[in-house]
């Protein structure tokens, strides 16, 4: 899932060598941080936090497999 979040969020962002991705995992859950460029947030965001839905909704659907609880965070570097 580190994988997908990096890949999303390198096609959406000026400044793609600024991504970072890092996980917390836990038994039943994972916290995925992702960390962009104060310039390329509301990319990320997008309108009313509509981009950062989207990926939560695909990166959650994806850890169905694992039967896990993930959680995707959005910082700035």
């Amino acid at each position: 899932m580190e994988e997908l979040v990096e890949i999303l969020a390198k096609a959406l962002v000026d400044q793609p060598e600024h991504v970072s991705v890092n996980v917390t995992e836990k038994e039943k859950s994972s916290v995925i941080q992702l960390r962009v460029a104060p310039e390329d947030m509301g990319k990320v965001i997008g309108k009313h936090g509509r981009i950062a839905k989207a990926m939560r909704t695909v990166v959650k659907a994806a850890a169905i497999k694992e039967r896990k609880k993930v959680f995707v965070e959005i910082d700035s570097i």
